[in-house]
């Protein structure tokens, strides 16, 4: 079987810090489009309506290598079309990406509380990726891996494409050494240290995981390093990395985050982020061999969490 043609580059520049979004014209064994213009409504007009594609083809806005892309050009299967779609307003998030290490191959930033790593959903532009690129000037900048939107700390950004594999396979394969800080309630009848292993299951679409009987498919060791006025904090040790694990695991122990709108109790859905309410998560250290170089990295957020402030 002959494999896909490997896509040219995009002709069109980052928008935002946003790359333009990639369209393959798939084959049409029944002959259903005889045009471009009859595919792109097809697969588009539902969503957006089919007076906005045809705005999009009389500003020029669907282009291929050759330039913008004309509504009446007869169908080719295989045809590779860029456009960059229409971002709908978003509320700045109103931290700065701090930067702990930046060389030719990695950046390391601090990531604040409310800023997703990678566009999804509403967040697009106001994300992590997006703005390091816009600000240092890197447009194939991407993350080796991703950290929760209301998780504030350290998140690997890879400069060169060519370098992304080697840096996700580390996380793929566990030999990163995560380690988190947390706010929660101290209750002395609770012992510390501890190790919580569990079965988590998250369901696409909703927005909690939850533990249930079975084999176990996370770990956290958790430890306490203070307590005062009611509060404890907690150096967190993920061995696994499924969705919200340190959340759910701190939650079962009767332990919920400081500020966490969703366990015990998912917070109503549509509310206006409280800024100054930032959940009490914080990836503080991250430590491995770099696969490149082979040189052991260590790198510290230099946040901190509000709920803990130094005295």
């Amino acid at each position: 079987m002959r494999g896909r043609a490997k896509p040219p580059p995009a002709p069109l520049p980052q928008r935002d810090g946003i790359d333009p979004v990639r369209v393959r014209l798939p084959e049409d064994p029944g002959e259903e489009w005889a045009t471009v213009r009859d595919h792109l409504l097809a697969r588009f007009a539902g969503a957006i309506g089919a007076d906005r594609v045809d705005a999009m083809f009389a500003d020029g806005r669907f282009v291929s290598v050759q330039g913008p892309v004309a509504p009446d050009e007869p169908y080719t299967a295989g045809r590779f079309l860029w456009f960059h779609r229409d971002f709908a307003p978003e509320e700045p998030v109103p931290f700065p990406v701090g930067v702990v290490y930046r060389d030719a191959r990695l950046v390391i930033a601090d990531k604040p509380h409310f800023l997703a790593t990678t566009p999804r959903g509403r967040h697009i532009t106001e994300t992590a990726v997006a703005r390091l690129r816009r600000e240092l000037g890197l447009p194939s900048l991407q993350p080796a891996h991703r950290l929760d939107r209301l998780t504030a700390g350290l998140v690997l950004f890879v400069v060169r494409p060519e370098d992304r594999g080697a840096y996700q396979t580390l996380f793929r394969d566990k030999l990163v050494r995560k380690e988190y800080e947390a706010v929660a309630r101290y209750d002395p009848s609770i012992a510390f240290p501890r190790t919580v292993r569990s079965r988590i299951v998250k369901e696409r679409g909703v927005i909690a995981a939850r533990e249930e009987p079975g084999e176990a498919n996370s770990e956290s060791r958790i430890e306490l390093l203070e307590h005062r006025e009611g509060l404890g904090r907690y150096r967190l040790l993920p061995t696994t990395g499924r969705t919200h694990q340190l959340r759910v695991h701190m939650n079962g122990l009767g332990l919920p985050l400081v500020h966490d709108p969703v366990y015990p109790m998912i917070e109503p859905e549509g509310a206006a982020d409280d800024w100054t309410r930032p959940l009490q998560l914080l990836a503080r250290v991250l430590e491995f061999t770099d696969p490149v170089t082979g040189v052991p990295r260590r790198f510290e957020s230099g946040l901190r969490l509000s709920a803990w402030p130094d005295r």
